[in-house]
């Protein structure tokens, strides 16, 4: 191995003492791939052994929490205890490859597919619609709803303890229903969920509280990380100085990460600060001495992640990478850095191991992925 590849293979340790053997985990991507009973598949589960032997860390999909929370066809669910067993082969697998298993538990809010939610009632946190065509109006949720929500995410926890998961995720991030209720554009609320910054953080802050508790009641050290978006282009939306305010927030509340959602981890911020850093500088800076930041976004080669580590965050995260090359990390420990596929190559769908719906999504959208 080239040494200035090195700080890639150095491990890190949580917060809550676990430690990873490498500084590269492997991000939550959708890959509408489950069964319809909320199960997961064997092409699913073969999908992720397929990428976790060389990562420190798997973040799953992420998985509805309550019925009404389920975002994509072909989504894996959490939200009843007879997934457990589901949940439990897909955190076996994951482990059994020397990766830590991590649940991405999540409610898709108006993002949710009419058809997916029970009587096709999609609920957020005021009724406003997403931006663009086809997004229904929402029902607004009322607070007996906004609890039994919080309370499903701590039972979504227990139920990733009891399936031998190593941690959760909570997904706060991508437009979904936690930061539906902190975003401006979609929280027009004036009681106690919303109105002022400060009650838009109600319930994000509600639901890592729930979370936690579940969490510390597993009898080993379970990880409890949070993602999140670092703005929204809509008009009233997430700036950069709201989201500054968010991890000033999240970090005081004794995660064991932040993870940054981003396409390009050199991208700078749309509005809101006057400031030439990166957005994952930015956010280092201002949170990294307080809880470890996981950096994400185009990180296609070796050469990128040394870049992105320069911007002092301890972590990284590859996605569309990993789809692209599952053995990105064993290339880069074997010296074969140059061997690195930076496409997606059409004919390789079956020695990649990507499920079918997966790989449809993937070679029909094009843009998402460099060669497509």
């Amino acid at each position: 191995m080239n040494s200035k590849y090195e700080p890639l293979f150095q491990t890190f340790t949580l917060p809550n003492d676990v430690e990873l053997k490498n500084r590269i985990v492997m991000a939550p991507m959708t890959n509408f791939s489950s069964n319809e009973d909320g199960t997961v598949t064997e092409q699913e589960v073969e999908y992720y052994v397929r990428r976790a032997s060389g990562v420190s860390m798997v973040i799953t999909a992420c998985t509805y929490v309550t019925p009404n929370g389920k975002g994509f066809h072909g989504e894996f669910g959490a939200d009843r205890d007879e997934l457990i067993p589901s949940l439990k082969q897909l955190a076996q697998a994951i482990k059994a490859e020397g990766a830590k298993a991590v649940l991405q538990i999540f409610h898709g809010g108006r993002m949710c597919p009419p058809e997916l939610v029970p009587n096709g009632e999609v609920v957020s946190a005021s009724a406003v619609a997403a931006e663009g065509e086809g997004h229904p109006v929402p029902r607004e949720l009322n607070n007996q709803e906004i609890e039994d929500i919080i309370k499903a995410f701590g039972e979504t926890t227990r139920r990733a303890v009891e399936a031998g998961f190593d941690g959760v995720e909570i997904h706060g991030a991508n437009g979904y229903l936690i930061q539906q209720f902190f975003s401006p554009h979609s929280n027009r609320r004036d009681d106690r969920w919303g109105g002022s910054l400060e009650k838009r953080l109600s319930f994000p802050l509600a639901v890592v509280s729930e979370v936690k508790k579940a969490a510390a009641a597993a009898a080993r050290p379970f990880i409890v990380g949070y993602r999140f978006s670092p703005e929204e282009p809509e008009t009233p939306g997430i700036t950069m100085a709201d989201t500054l305010q968010l991890i000033d927030a999240l970090s005081d509340q004794g995660l064991d990460y932040l993870h940054i959602s981003l396409q390009d981890y050199t991208s700078v911020p749309r509005r809101g600060v006057e400031d030439t850093r990166s957005r994952l500088e930015i956010i280092q800076k201002r949170a990294g001495n307080k809880v470890p930041v996981i950096g994400v976004g185009s990180i296609l080669t070796a050469d990128d992640a040394i870049k992105a580590f320069q911007t002092g965050v301890p972590l990284l995260a590859l996605g569309r990478e990993l789809i692209m090359d599952p053995d990105w990390l064993h290339k880069i420990e074997q010296g074969k850095e140059d061997e690195i596929v930076t496409k997606i190559l059409k004919d390789k769908q079956r020695e990649l191991v990507v499920p079918d719906p997966l790989w449809q999504a993937i070679v029909n959208t094009p843009g998402w992925f460099p060669g497509v």
